[in-house]
C-alpha cells in the first residue's frame, strides 16, 4: 500500500501543497529541493529529490565521508564475518552481500550503518574515490528498517531486498549497501543503464542478480551511487585495518561530510 501511494502521480496543483504539508509532518527541509515542489510528480519522487547546490558540500580534505543523511545505528569492526545489527542480534556478511569471495575479503573490516528516516535526504553517494565494479540485487522481505525495528527483528538486514555497490579502492574494495524497507522495494540505482536503472524489475528473479555498470564509472568520494524513495538504511563495510571512522552510535550524520580516514600504511587493493 505504502510503495502504491508513493508511486501516485498527482496534478500538478495539488503538487505544492500535498508535499508542503508532508515535509512539515516529518520535518524535512524544503529550503534544499533542487525544483520546486510542484516539479514532483509522485511522492516517491519528492523523496529521491536532488538537492541545491551546494547543499551538502563534499569534504575536500577528508579520505571518507558519509555517504547519506541519516543516523548512525552501529558502528565496529566486524568479528570474522559477522557484524553488529543491534545489541543481541548480529549478521554474517556472506548473507548481506549474497558474495562469498567478497565477504571473505570484508571479514575483519570496519563497518558503519545509518538509517534514514523520513525526513531525510535519500540519496546516496560514494563514501570513497575509486571504481564502481557494480551493483548486486539480492530479493528479499520489506520489512520496516527504523530502530525499534532493528533492535526486535533478528537478520533484518540480510531478509530485506537490497543492493550492493562494489567500489575497487586504493585500500581494498568497499561495499555500499542500500537496504531496501517497506515501501522501499524500489531502488535506483545511478550507473545502472544509460540513465539509471531501478531494481522492480529484478524483483521477481528468484535470486542475486549482478548488475553491471553502462560504462567504466570512476568515483570520486561524494559521487551518487543511487537513491531510496522513502525512508530505508544504509551499510557501508569497509576492508580490515584499512580506515579509522569518526561517528558513534546515535550520531546525526549528514551526507558528504567527514567520516573518518585511512588508517596509516595501509595498502592494497582488489
Amino acid at each position: 500500500m505504502v510503495a502504491t501511494a508513493a508511486r501516485v502521480e498527482l496534478p500538478s496543483p495539488l503538487r505544492r501543497v500535498a508535499w508542503s504539508a508532508f515535509a512539515r509532518a516529518v520535518g524535512a527541509d524544503l529550503d534544499e529541493p533542487e525544483q520546486p515542489l510542484d516539479g514532483y510528480r509522485t511522492l516517491g519522487d519528492f523523496f529521491a529529490r536532488r538537492l541545491r547546490a551546494g547543499a551538502r558540500p563534499v569534504a575536500s580534505d577528508a579520505e571518507l565521508v558519509q555517504p547519506c543523511d541519516g543516523v548512525v545505528l552501529a558502528t565496529g569492526q566486524c568479528d570474522g564475518q559477522r557484524a553488529v545489527q543491534a545489541k543481541g542480534h548480529d549478521y554474517t556478511l556472506a548473507e548481506l552481500l549474497a558474495d562469498d569471495t567478497l565477504a571473505q575479503e570484508l571479514s575483519g573490516g570496519t563497518f558503519a550503518t545509518i538509517y534514514l528516516s523520513p525526513r531525510d535526504y535519500h540519496r546516496v553517494h560514494s563514501p570513497v574515490a575509486g571504481r564502481l565494479v557494480g551493483y548486486r540485487h539480492v530479493p528479499g522481505r520489506l520489512w520496516p528498517v527504523g530502530p525499534r525495528y532493528v533492535e526486535k527483528v533478528p537478520d533484518l538486514y540480510t531478509r530485506n531486498e537490497r543492493a550492493i555497490a562494489v567500489i575497487e579502492t586504493a585500500f581494498g574494495p568497499v561495499a555500499v549497501v542500500l537496504v531496501g524497507t517497506v515501501g522501499v522495494g524500489n531502488l535506483w540505482l545511478r550507473w545502472a543503464g544509460r540513465d539509471g536503472a531501478t531494481t522492480e524489475a529484478l524483483r521477481g528473479q528468484p535470486g542475486p542478480t549482478d548488475v553491471p555498470c553502462a560504462a567504466p564509472v570512476t568515483l570520486a568520494a561524494g559521487d551518487e551511487l543511487g537513491a531510496f524513495q522513502l525512508g530505508s538504511t544504509v551499510v557501508v563495510v569497509y576492508p580490515p585495518g584499512a580506515v579509522e571512522l569518526d561517528a558513534s552510535p546515535g550520531q546525526v550524520v549528514r551526507c558528504g561530510a567527514r567520516a573518518g580516514r585511512r588508517a596509516g600504511g595501509h595498502g592494497g587493493g582488489r
